[in-house]
């Protein structure tokens, strides 16, 4: 009920009276007047008149499941938003709600057990962008971690003048501003869901001491604060369009994209393993994501992003 008078509030030119409301709604206007204040209490600026009623300022920034959806122009990403003013992961919260319609969201604007690669924490404030991707694509487990890739470029896509540290880092200014963990459920051969978390730094102002040489975010980059709904929305749109070309022909139809976004394409990277480390320097993308490298005696190989850590890349190591 409180999103329809929202919503009639939106579209109406200017005033709109107690009565008009509860006689479209057909409830009370007392019911009127409690849902105007909860509304206000999200934040919406609603002023009121005594012989004239109820006006919205329209150009209010609110951080909400409806204004996302509001901005939204998708087919199957969003159809379903959770949103939650603080949640421990929304990768948890994703999983935990594993029946929830494929391209569901989960979105939280405090995180308090954010993660990123390798149980890292990740800084979760109320500035940035966390939010979790419901899918249940019929592809095979091992193609998963592509996601991963799509999900990369889709981001890097909205932020410009950010490239993609392959496999999935966005980075700008040589510093990381998003982070990418995909998890999945599955048998040996059936992929029950995939939850791909996305993390990016948008109106973040400061970061901690120990993160200032290595994280930044779009505000500190332009200096201009940006609405968070509809950023999420355009990441969101973004994301739908690479992945509905993923899932009708694979990475491959987005492999020359990705490859002119990849920040890690032509320059020495410093390969470590469990059993070895040396100097290579990335010349490709494959078709299975794999990073191609090239050794110092000429020989070509193809690196996976499970088993080896590609450091030393413009000032930024991770």
């Amino acid at each position: 009920m409180k999103e329809k008078i929202l919503k009639l509030l939106l579209s109406s030119e200017g005033y709109l009276s107690g009565e008009d409301i509860s006689s479209a709604l057909g409830i009370s206007r007392t019911a009127v007047w409690k849902h105007i204040n909860k509304l206000r209490g999200e934040g919406y600026i609603i002023t009121s008149s005594t012989n004239k009623g109820y006006l919205i300022e329209k150009d209010t920034e609110v951080y909400s499941a409806f204004e996302i959806k509001r901005n939204l122009h998708t087919k199957l990403i969003g159809r379903e938003i959770y949103f939650y003013d603080e949640i421990g992961s929304t990768n948890a919260a994703a999983k935990d709600c594993r029946d929830a319609a494929d391209g569901a969201v989960f979105v939280a604007v405090n995180q308090t057990g954010g993660r990123g690669r390798l149980g890292r924490n990740w800084f979760s404030g109320e500035d940035g962008i966390w939010f979790s991707l419901l899918l249940k694509p019929d592809i095979r487990p091992s193609e998963v971690s592509l996601i991963t890739l799509v999900a990369g470029l889709a981001v890097s896509a909205v932020i410009d003048g950010s490239g993609i540290k392959w496999p999935n880092d966005i980075i700008l200014s040589g510093k990381k501003i998003c982070g990418i963990l995909t998890e999945m459920s599955s048998e040996i051969t059936s992929l029950s869901y995939v939850v791909c978390g996305i993390g990016i730094n948008l109106n973040i102002k400061e970061f901690p001491a120990e993160l200032k040489c290595k994280a930044t975010s779009v505000y500190i980059e332009t200096g201009v604060l940006t609405s968070k709904a509809q950023f999420l929305a355009s990441v969101l749109e973004s994301f739908e369009k690479y992945y509905l070309i993923f899932l009708d022909k694979g990475f491959e139809g987005c492999i020359d994209e990705y490859r002119k976004k990849c920040i890690t394409l032509g320059k020495d990277v410093s390969i470590v393993r469990r059993d070895e480390s040396f100097q290579a320097k990335a010349v490709d993308i494959s078709p299975a994501g794999e990073l191609i490298i090239e050794r110092e005696n000429g020989v070509s190989e193809a690196v996976f992003s499970g088993e080896v850590s590609v450091r030393g890349l413009l000032g930024y190591s991770g």
